[in-house]
């Protein structure tokens, strides 16, 4: 109990067989006191007392979250880019757990990117931007995934967003949209979901109107510019796709995204009510995988989400090998004098790193056949599209099997202490659990199945 006035207390309570400590909210008696959560039948609790002369917890309590960060330069170039992500993402990582358990959008943390530079990381730098490769922008998206994949998923949208308007839009368009989000430090936020189709067209004189509701608008909350789509009924349902100011007008974000995993992408769904679309904010020339360049858009999406996948496995192995070395116990059988010596620990940490290894070399793998597509431009043939997307594919495959083993297997190698709630290691599987479903990889399996057999290369979709 650390006393906090007279009459005003603040307990700590902890949970002997979990080796958890939770505090309480001050309370005005200690009659009043509730214990929060919910506890095992049979769970033994001690109360630790403190008397203090201020409000200030001993170290080894969880400290309290703070919406605040340590100045960081802002990067002017590739280099100094990546150096700003890691200070970035070392500072993400002290709140990363609790603001997985309180879900919602993570104001601060994307304020502190916009004031980093890295918003523009990947717009050449005649446009204003730092001018990174496309390995170089996913190598910051995998950095933040290691502690925080849900600011990793809504980082590396932001530039999958931008090369939608580049890939879809004509010059004329593109041009100014990379202009003003390196004037302004626009952050970009998704409403393009193809298998949605409950937001349609109305057309009218020189704009159309969109109305309807969408699901899945990840980065959509706090976002300056919106990717939408909508159905066209008096074209043959298609698919039209728009570059929008977020504050327009007739939006509406419902901040409802409350899934299991990927907590803060702002993952849940709009509503567009009679939304003007001028004709210029139209991405029609050339338009949605209208050609082999064109249609790169679906694989630097799963291309950004096999960096994801990656980066998520990478600090999960992370966070288990720390707490092995320094916290786990030896089993009572084991013949170690140390949990990092007995055979079996080591045995899965060998299985953890090879399976790590292959992913990083199919990534890489990945990334660089992506970047010698892009830098192709109108000039990339069919077959060379095709060669990237089984490359991505494989590399999809093998990143979700390995980080789902990975980050479900962690807890053999940390022990029963290691589910402490306060901890939240299950994080891990969960974010990736969650992302890996946002397409079946049965299918993903399949289309390579169609290659390694009869020779027929992926068919270009939204998702493949």
């Amino acid at each position: 109990m650390v006393f906090r006035s007279r009459k005003t207390y603040s307990l700590q309570i902890r949970c002997c067989w979990a080796n958890t400590w939770r505090l309480l909210p001050a309370v005005q008696s200690l009659r009043s006191a509730r214990l929060p959560g919910s506890w095992p039948a049979g769970t033994t609790l001690a109360l630790g007392f403190w008397l203090l002369p201020a409000a200030r917890p001993p170290e080894r309590l969880r400290q309290p979250f703070k919406e605040s960060f340590v100045s960081i330069s802002s990067a002017s170039n590739p280099r100094e880019a990546l150096q700003v992500a890691r200070q970035l993402a070392d500072q993400f990582a002290t709140s990363a757990a609790e603001r997985d358990e309180r879900g919602g959008t993570p104001k601060a943390e994307r304020d502190a990117i916009r004031a980093s530079g890295l918003l523009t990381l990947n717009i050449p730098r005649e446009y204003g931007g730092l001018g990174a490769t496309w390995g170089e922008t996913l190598e910051v998206v995998r950095t933040f995934a290691r502690v925080d994949s849900s600011i990793a998923h809504v980082y590396g949208f932001q530039h999958l967003m931008l090369a939608t308007v580049r890939l879809f839009g004509s010059t004329a368009q593109w041009q100014p949209w990379y202009e003003g989000t390196a004037r302004h430090n626009w952050f970009w936020g998704n409403a393009l979901n193809p298998l949605d189709k409950r937001t349609q067209v109305i057309r009218h004189q020189g704009w159309r109107e969109f109305s309807g509701n969408k699901s899945f608008c990840s980065g959509a909350s706090d976002s300056d510019m919106l990717i939408a789509s909508a159905i066209d009924p008096s074209d043959d349902d298609r698919l039209l796709i728009a570059a929008i100011p977020t504050d327009r007008a007739g939006i509406t974000l419902h901040g409802d995204w409350n899934n299991m995993g990927q907590r803060q992408t702002d993952s849940g769904s709009a509503t567009f009510e009679r939304v003007r679309v001028e004709e210029n904010e139209l991405l029609l020339d050339p338009g949605p995988l209208s050609s082999p360049f064109a249609s790169l858009r679906p694989l630097l999406a799963q291309l950004t989400f096999v960096n994801l996948f990656l980066g998520i496995a990478e600090g999960a192995f992370e966070q288990a090998r720390g707490y092995t070395r320094n916290e786990a116990r030896p089993w009572f059988k084991s013949d170690a004098s140390q949990a990092s010596r007995d055979p079996y620990v080591l045995l899965h940490y060998g299985e953890f790193w090879a399976g790590l290894d292959a992913v990083r070399a199919l990534t890489e793998r990945a990334n660089q056949l992506f970047e010698a597509a892009w830098n192709k431009a109108e000039a990339l043939g069919e077959e060379e599209r095709g060669q990237l997307a089984l490359a991505i594919g494989s590399a999809k495959v093998n990143a979700t099997r390995v980080g789902l083993d990975l980050t479900s297997r962690l807890f053999e190698v940390t022990g029963a202490r290691a589910t402490s709630a306060a901890r939240r290691l299950d994080r891990f599987w969960r974010n990736l659990r969650t992302q890996t479903l946002h397409d079946p990889l049965d299918y993903r399996i399949r289309e390579l199945g169609e290659w390694a057999l009869n020779g027929t290369p992926p068919e270009p979709s939204f998702y493949s």
